[in-house]
């Protein structure tokens, strides 16, 4: 991979550091912007500038200018061009697909009425210029456009052994009143160890209607093999898991749990109950793991009765990752991996305050949503592939066991 070189000179940095501080950041960010772009070239050319390379693929041929709208203002960028081939880079479709959809949903509110005169200087801050009706609602279109293509894309060719759920509420405008709206996520981890968000939706709530009808749409894409789904303790979840992915088994998300049990805990006790807590939840195996909960429940039971039910009620479920290798279950023990994500959500939410609509949500969360997804589709894995292979059998049949075991009791219950 090219290296990405920044140098600036002693005038430069003088003018940096004695310049308007957004000036600067604007400057700098360009600098680093039109460098990226060097070296994407380079690598697609496959020799730097003047180098004799027999990996030659192609040869410069100039720049061209081309601004891009941000929150620091529109930033001019020198984008590489080459003699036979388009040059392709991804800092404006990364960049800027994000960037549009703040900018469409906060003109949008402008538009509709609903805006103050900060959210109007806001407006012009990230864009730098106005915008009329027309020219937002192409805006608009072209996002509606991937998120469509997003929400109905198949998902056939996605094995995902293990699917991690949770929801994220948004307050939007509706028959003249505030309402909060629930964004449903659901994120898998396919059985190469990648990661990739699968699907986004906005409901009025969580009931069972919501969690079935999110989760039937995946698997009516496609979504397939799914043996362990990790999520909360809401009712309407563990309904809609029985009823759609009767052959996968529920892992109750410990961080949820940790807390229900903390938050019935007196003050007083609650630090050295956590402390003996996540002794708990790190056991090497199963047995250990209710030995320390029965000496939790032995301890505690007298000064913290309700917080003791709750670690008895759920700490079966809680314990179903135990079916998988100590190395991996750190990463699935919970909704963990969903947190990052639902704070950039909450990040972008508060630009935003009140949404003028459902659909606006489903715009500017789900555009979030699939950068993020982007961002971590080629990151680490969690497991290589061929562990996998060497596990899938038996977790199959484990997981199929629990997973007939939790449907019999949420039946009786």
């Amino acid at each position: 991979m090219a290296q990405i070189n920044l140098t600036l000179s002693q005038e430069e940095i003088l003018q940096v550091l004695s310049g308007n501080r957004d000036e600067a950041l604007k400057f700098l960010v360009e600098r680093i912007l039109n460098e990226v772009m060097k070296a994407e070239s380079e690598e697609q050319i496959g020799a730097s500038r003047h180098e004799r390379s027999d990996d030659r693929q192609d040869y410069r041929n100039g720049t061209r200018e081309r601004e891009l709208n941000t929150r620091i203002g529109t930033l001019t960028l020198k984008v590489p061009r080459h003699r036979n081939q388009p040059f392709h880079t991804m800092v404006f479709e990364n960049y800027k697909r994000s960037e549009a959809s703040l900018i469409a949903t906060m003109v949008e509110m402008v538009i509709a009425g609903v805006s103050t005169r900060k959210v109007s200087r806001v407006v012009e801050t990230l864009c730098g210029t106005s915008f009329s009706k027309s020219t937002v609602s192409e805006l608009c279109k072209a996002l509606d456009k991937d998120i469509t293509e997003f929400k109905t894309s198949s998902l056939e060719a996605v094995e995902a052994p293990f699917l991690m759920i949770d929801a994220t509420y948004f307050k939007a405008r509706e028959d003249h009143k505030v309402v909060s709206k629930a964004f449903l996520v659901a994120l898998a981890i396919k059985n190469d160890g990648e990661r990739e968000v699968v699907g986004f939706d906005v409901f009025d709530g969580e009931d069972t209607y919501s969690w079935q009808t999110f989760l039937s749409n995946l698997k009516e894409r496609g979504l397939h093999s799914v043996k362990m789904i990790i999520s909360d303790a809401h009712k309407a979840i563990r309904k809609s898991i029985a009823k759609v992915f009767p052959d996968a088994a529920w892992q109750r998300c410990q961080v949820h749990l940790v807390r229900n049990i903390l938050d019935a805990t007196p003050k007083s006790y609650q630090k050295g109950l956590q402390t003996e807590l996540r002794e708990l939840f790190t056991a090497t195996d199963y047995v250990s793991a209710h030995k320390r909960k029965e000496e939790i429940i032995a301890d505690y039971s007298d000064v913290a009765e309700r917080a003791m039910d709750i670690l008895e009620e759920g700490f079966e479920d809680a314990m179903t990752v135990m079916v998988l290798p100590a190395y991996i279950r750190i990463k699935l023990r919970s909704s963990n991996l969903l947190e990052r994500l639902n704070r950039e959500l909450k990040r972008r939410s508060e630009v935003i305050g009140v949404f003028p609509n459902a659909t606006s949500i489903l715009r500017l969360m789900g555009t979030v949503t699939l950068e993020y997804s982007d961002s971590i589709s080629y990151g680490n894995r969690m497991f290589a592939p061929s562990r996998f292979d060497e596990m899938n059998e038996q977790i199959t049949r484990e997981f199929i066991a629990i997973a007939q075991k939790q449907v019999q009791l949420l039946e009786a219950a």
